[in-house]
């Protein structure tokens, strides 16, 4: 059963499943699509094409789904695509796709917005991420799982943030996060291994020892990339936390953070 406050305004062209909540003076436009349980608290505007699934929380004065900020945006028609059992907090903006840039803005699943953070159009973002208060994307960054991004982050255009990364708080990174990272400062460098985070996440101790040669051997040992891709393959053959490691070092457009 749904529960729409009156005051609220509902497009009759806005699909909203049962169980959805929706908050005094909230406003659902167009082609917008709710997913069951998902509460929309007060003063929010999401707007369409956006598909927002289920279980979601919008606390209250959020922006979804607004079009890009982007001077080449032309009113085309593109998307946003946002999964299951996230929280957006206040004021949190998130804005679809360009056609230059793909179409879609994505987000996955059991994320954490926190209050002000802003997700420019065509990010792709995957599951259970942290966006500490007032940290920004800019248009087309991608960001992996189980990241987390501190107070005042800014991420340049078009950066990849590697999967259990944890930036810290009011960073600014101009080029690629590799995973298992913690990085800090302006322009974000790394400082090694996210040790406390791999823990956490269920990583056995000799993964986070075999992640952590690794680091050495790209980072504190003054080799080329090149050569320290080689040494990966020949010293730490087998390892599926390598092998993420060297794919995205290797897919790397912009370089990476060292």
């Amino acid at each position: 059963m749904k529960k729409i406050d009156p005051s609220a305004q509902v497009s009759p062209r806005a699909v909203v499943h049962d169980g959805v909540e929706i908050g005094p003076y909230s406003i659902i436009g167009d082609e917008v699509e709710i997913g069951e349980g998902t509460r929309v608290g007060p003063h929010c505007l999401i707007q369409g094409p956006s598909t927002i699934g289920s279980e979601c929380t919008l606390t209250g004065f959020a922006s979804i789904g607004g079009p890009p900020q982007d001077l080449k945006y032309k009113g085309e028609k593109t998307r946003l695509t946002i999964g299951d059992h996230n929280t957006f907090r206040e004021f949190v903006t998130i804005n679809r796709g360009t056609a230059h840039g793909g179409g879609v803005t994505t987000i996955g699943s059991h994320n954490l917005f926190m209050a002000y953070t802003h997700v420019a159009h065509d990010c792709i973002l995957g599951d259970h991420i942290v966006m500490g208060n007032l940290a920004t994307l800019a248009g087309h960054v991608e960001v992996g799982d189980h990241v987390i991004l501190g107070g005042l982050c800014a991420a340049h255009q078009f950066t990849h943030i590697g999967a259990y990364a944890i930036i810290g708080g009011g960073s600014m990174i101009s080029l690629d996060i590799v995973p298992y990272a913690k990085a800090s400062g302006d322009r974000a460098r790394i400082f090694g291994p996210n040790t406390i985070g791999l823990r956490r996440n269920g990583f056995s101790a000799d993964a986070i020892k075999t992640i952590s040669k690794a680091y050495k051997i790209v980072f504190k040992q003054g080799r080329t990339l090149k050569d320290a891709l080689a040494t990966l393959e020949t010293e730490l053959p087998g390892s599926p936390e390598v092998e993420r490691l060297t794919a995205f070092i290797r897919a790397s457009s912009r370089g990476i953070a060292r």
